[in-house]
């Protein structure tokens, strides 16, 4: 499937084969024209990464979120959640997580530890 490029969406993925962590990038607004793209490329990365642990979707750059783009984060979820794999929004900005909360499905996504949402770098092990 090819979907025609969006003035106002893109997706950069990138693999951290190390720990199983796969990280997809949203810039620009989730909605109806776009949350099939992000399905059909979450849904693609992950049949070619069959080894992944957890997805990250960051979302720092995220512009717009309406329901069509709720919905395609829920898709994504139900797709990562039955292999096995964790979902992570990270970096939601304030309209997403209170999208998230009001319609009750933030606890699906888990929080990112404080370092990440800071902006910061996760401390080093102590191994």
């Amino acid at each position: 499937m090819t979907f025609p490029p969006h003035p106002s969406f893109s997706l950069t993925a990138t693999v951290d084969a190390g720990t199983g962590t796969a990280h997809l990038h949203i810039t620009g607004d989730l909605d109806y024209e776009t949350g099939d793209e992000l399905v059909h490329r979450a849904t693609q990365f992950l049949d070619a990464h069959p080894d992944l642990h957890a997805l990250r979707l960051d979302c720092a750059h995220l512009g717009f979120c309406d329901s069509s783009g709720l919905s395609a984060l829920l898709m994504i979820h139900r797709t990562t959640a039955a292999g096995n794999v964790v979902l992570h929004l990270d970096d939601p900005p304030p309209f997403l997580e209170r999208i998230l909360t009001t319609t009750g499905v933030r606890g699906l996504f888990p929080l990112a530890p404080a370092s990440r949402r800071a902006g910061q770098s996760p401390p080093a092990s102590a191994d």
